[in-house]
């Protein structure tokens, strides 16, 4: 059933088994999960089927670290949240990415890689990815191979692509339709509500834009909004708990971990003959291996290891002639406008964004025609150095509430995004690796452009929009919001789904884990409501 929370009379009690706070990829995999089980379940979504400003406006937040995307453009407020502007990138996390590593502060999972997988093969399906496999010789063809280095210390990661799967889209009739699961929209949630000792939650008090309030009681609450709004709905309910729930230690909203992204340098291949196919998005038919992927290269665990580093995943973009007309400001205008019209909304900061357009339209239209010849190879003159790193856990980047407030009266956040000592560390020194490498094979010349001012400070440093560890699982309550099941420690039934979980940002997008682990949880909510 789908329900527009605007049109519930004001202080509605609705009743349920399991309510989930969320309809992105973790709560809509949660619901899907939960179609036809013997217990009610209830979906609140903050936005409606279509994006509009006003609901997206609810993320705005204040950033007081290393250069960031608003918040709001960061995560969609609508059914099927950011999957509906996803570039549809997966990977399962490696083994060493759940290891305890004794040289990265913080790291190590209450769990090993082989007890998630079972949970990844699923999460495959509902990615709508091809075969289950990443082994790199399995999508190696003869036109497809991968670089030829003489050493180990480089190796070639497979990322499959998905047919960029909107999840809400895709699954919004299975889960609308599901007679045991009512789908509220426009259903934002403003805090939650405990017992006298916070040991239970009691109910979630919920709101919309048009100003009814409504609440929610249910055996059991998943936060499933995001890794900034989970942090933000434990912040804000500090009724009992004056730090918020789950907060006695002073984690909640803390070790916010994003991939770093930037341009580190340009490779020149020694000639033609030199094999980048294999690192471009294309498709792969073969017996055992029907997919869409691309190669990427990374640093083999062993190198990981003895250097005591993070990990860093690089990857080949073709670089034109006209390379400084595709970053023009005109042309960024262009892409963010048609990016917020597919989604149905009226594009933020129309005027600005025209006036750019205008005033750079020598570049727009330079851009469009090169974009028209892209396939011709004359055109390309290298292949710009695409880099993110797995960027280890760090207390003081955090997730913080704001003295400002929302439309709905609600605490804004204050990001303070931060990187430490060894992701600046690990990144030159695994372009130094890949240097050595290139040479040694004769493969061609890379000049790498990182300078002494590092990462930190690279013009073309943004996120991918990856929020995580803002409520981390681990075992110990005072070194973790959640436990190994993603239940909040001292907190009898609420837990929390998402990326907030993840104790390390891992050497993959993480949708993909984003998914196994909700899936996990749902089989272990199904046995916790039997």
């Amino acid at each position: 059933m789908l329900i527009d929370a605007r049109n519930l009379p004001e202080n509605k009690l609705i009743e349920t088994g399991v309510c989930i706070v969320g309809a992105g990829a973790a709560g809509i995999t949660l619901a899907r999960e939960f179609v036809e089980q013997s217990f009610q379940v209830c979906l609140l979504e903050s936005g409606g089927l279509k994006l509009d400003a006003q609901t997206q406006s609810l993320s705005q937040g204040e950033n007081i670290g290393l250069p960031y995307s608003p918040l709001h453009r960061t995560r969609l407020r609508k059914f099927g949240g950011t999957t509906e502007d996803w570039a549809g990138w997966c990977a399962p996390f490696g083994d060493l990415d759940f290891e305890t590593r004794d040289w990265v502060s913080h790291s190590g999972w209450p769990l090993d890689k082989f007890e998630l997988d079972p949970f990844y093969e699923r999460a495959h399906s509902m990615c709508q990815l091809g075969s289950n496999t990443y082994d790199t010789e399995n999508w190696e063809t003869e036109d497809t191979p991968r670089l030829p280095f003489i050493n180990d210390r480089i190796i070639t990661r497979i990322f499959q692509i998905s047919p960029v799967t909107r999840f809400g889209k895709l699954y919004r009739d299975e889960i609308t339709q599901a007679k045991n699961i009512s789908t509220f929209i426009h259903a934002t949630v403003l805090e939650i509500e405990t017992t006298d000792t916070a040991r239970a939650v009691t109910r979630s008090r919920v709101a919309t834009l048009r100003g009814n309030t409504f609440f929610v009681v249910a055996k059991v609450f998943i936060l499933a909004a995001g890794g900034i709004e989970n942090a933000r709905l434990l912040l804000v309910s500090n009724k009992v708990q004056k730090n918020g729930l789950g907060n006695q230690y002073d984690l909640v909203g803390r070790y916010f971990m994003e991939h770093p992204y930037f341009y580190s340098g340009v490779f020149f291949p020694s000639g033609t003959c030199v094999p980048l196919s294999l690192y471009s998005a294309h498709k792969v038919k073969k017996p055992g291996v029907l997919g869409r992927g691309l190669g990427s290269l990374s640093m083999a665990d062993h190198v990981l290891r003895r250097e005591r580093m993070v990990n860093c995943v690089m990857f080949f973009a073709p670089r034109y002639k006209t390379y400084k007309e595709f970053t023009s400001p005109g042309v960024a205008s262009v892409i963010q406008i048609l990016k917020e019209i597919r989604h149905g909304s009226l594009p933020h900061d129309l005027l600005h964004n025209l006036r750019s357009v205008i005033k750079n339209i020598n570049d727009v239209a330079l851009t469009a025609y090169r974009k028209f010849l892209e396939s011709n190879a004359l055109l390309v003159d290298g292949f710009a150095l695409r880099t993110f790193i797995e960027a280890a856990p760090n207390r003081e980047s955090r997730v913080s509430l704001s003295d400002e407030f929302d439309r709905l009266g609600m605490n804004r956040v204050r990001l303070e995004w931060k990187l430490s000592e060894i992701d600046e560390r690990s990144t030159r020194r695994a372009h130094e690796i890949l240097n050595e490498e290139i040479q040694h094979a004769r493969l061609g010349q890379l000049n790498i452009t990182l300078d002494s001012t590092g990462v930190a400070k690279a013009n073309s440093l943004t996120g991918g929009s990856h929020h995580m560890g803002t409520t981390r699982m681990h075992v110990d309550p005072k070194k973790g919001v959640v436990d190994a099941n993603c239940q909040v420690h001292g907190i009898a039934n609420m837990f929390v789904a998402g990326s907030s979980v993840f104790p390390t940002s891992g050497s993959a997008n993480p949708t993909l884990t984003i998914v196994a682990l909700a899936i996990r949880l749902a089989d272990y909510m199904k046995r916790l409501m039997k």
